[in-house]
Parts: C-alpha cells; structure tokens; sequence
C-alpha cells in the first residue's frame, strides 16, 4: 500500500512538473519549426523565424530599451542595495526587521496595484511616461531582492576583520574595497542578476509606466494582439533563455539550496 501511494504521488508530482514546463517547451518547439500556425505537424527544422524576427525594426528597439532598463535597474539596484544591507547589518535587528518589512511591501502586492500606483503617482506629479519612469518602477520591486540576500550574507558577517583592518589603519574605503567586498562579490553580484532577471521579464509595471515606448515583453504582447506571428515564439525564447539563465546564474552565485 506505502508502494503504491508513493507511486500516486510521484506520478502527481511528474504531471504537475509536465504541465508546468510544457507551455515553456512549447514556446521553443515551434520557434524552430516550420509551420506558420504552431501546430502540428511541425515540419521540419528552422531558424527562419529567428531571421524574420531579427529583420524586425521594432525588436531592435525593443531590445534597446530592455538592456537600458536592465543595466540600469542591475546597477542601481547593486549600488544602493549594498549600501543599504550595510546599514542594516549595522542597525539592531528591530530596526532591521522594520524596515525588511516596509521594504518587501511591493513585491508582496500584486503587480498591478503596484502598477496603478505608480502610474498614478507619475500622472499627478505630471511626469512623461518613458523609460526614465520605468527605471524607478522596477527598482520600486527589484531593490528588495539584491537588499534582502546582501544583508543575509552581511547579517553573519565576521566584523572583527573588519575591526582588525581598521586597528592597522585601513579607511572605510579601503576596508570595503579589499576584505568586504572580495567576501561578498559571488553573493552580490547573483543579487543584482537576480534583480536583472526579474526587471528584463516585467510586464505589468513596464505596460502602465513606459508610455509609448516598449521593451520585449511588452512587444510580445503588441505582436499577440495583431495576429499570431510565428517570431512571436523566437522572441518568447530569447526572453525566457535570458531569464533563466540569469536566474540559474544568481542562483549558483548566491550559493541558493530552496
């Protein structure tokens, strides 16, 4: 009976995992297929779609502004991330754990009230929607994730290296510059992936903010709603082989188990 009830689960747990990749799987099967409708048959093999997708003004556009959002969300979200997990580690764990809290709030609302808010916000300031609106919108969700895993890696941090260092003379500069940062580079640097990743697969947020300017997951969308393009899936790819991989590389840097 054990046996058999390990078997009902570990059949439930495949088709759960079968129904949850399948769509994903799909996206990159019928990218490099040749029929037109995503159907099957598939025919045979091709890259055509990528080609008529890398022959798209508009992806080249689109592309431009995902890598400006990106770098710039990953570098801010780097540089004042740290900063504010050092402070942190340095606060007491009530302030710390206060103001964790206030913190995470956005990413613990649903995206599009934290949308609207936003748009709302930029709309009574008067500010154009654009890119410039966009940037701050996704530190708005990105900033906690490089914030929360720094000050987990600084939280158990050795301070008497820090002490000794500067008994021998050592600046703040130089004390963060060749004992803190060495010690937390991997943790830092899979953070701010971490937060690149989930910036370069925004929609929501980008769609309320960005105006008429448009980034690849909202041109998805624009291509979804004039007709079933086949390069859709060739971008789709592109967009979730980025994603993941980025995330599969924060994941090993942080040093990650779930």
């Amino acid at each position: 009976m054990a046996a058999k009830a390990q078997a009902a689960w570990t059949a439930f747990g495949a088709a759960v995992l079968v129904f949850m990749l399948s769509p994903l799987v799909l996206v990159v099967f019928f990218s490099l297929a040749e029929n037109a409708n995503a159907t099957f048959p598939p025919g045979g093999a091709t890259l055509h779609w990528y080609g008529v997708l890398f022959d798209n003004a508009d992806f080249w556009k689109a592309l431009g502004n995902s890598a400006i959002v990106t770098l710039s969300v990953g570098l801010v979200s780097m540089i004042a991330g740290t900063l504010a997990a050092m402070a942190l580690a340095r606060s007491g764990p009530k302030l710390a754990n206060g103001v964790i809290a206030l913190i995470t709030l956005p990413i613990m609302l649903p995206p599009l009230v934290l949308a609207l808010a936003l748009a709302t916000g930029y709309s009574s300031l008067g500010l154009p929607l654009g890119l410039s609106t966009v940037i701050p919108s996704h530190l708005v969700f990105t900033q906690p994730f490089v914030i929360l895993v720094v000050y987990a890696q600084m939280a158990g941090f050795n301070m008497a290296i820090v002490d000794s260092a500067r008994d021998l003379g050592a600046g703040s500069w130089t004390i963060f510059r060749t004992v803190i940062l060495p010690i937390i580079r991997p943790t830092l640097i899979g953070a701010t992936l971490m937060a690149m990743a989930v910036s370069l697969d925004d929609f929501i947020i980008t769609y309320f903010t960005i105006g008429g300017g448009m980034t690849l997951p909202t041109m998805i969308w624009g291509m979804l709603r004039k007709a079933l393009d086949p390069s859709i899936n060739a971008l789709g790819s592109l967009v979730l082989v980025a994603t993941i991989g980025t995330s599969l590389i924060a994941l090993r840097l942080t040093r990650y188990r779930g």
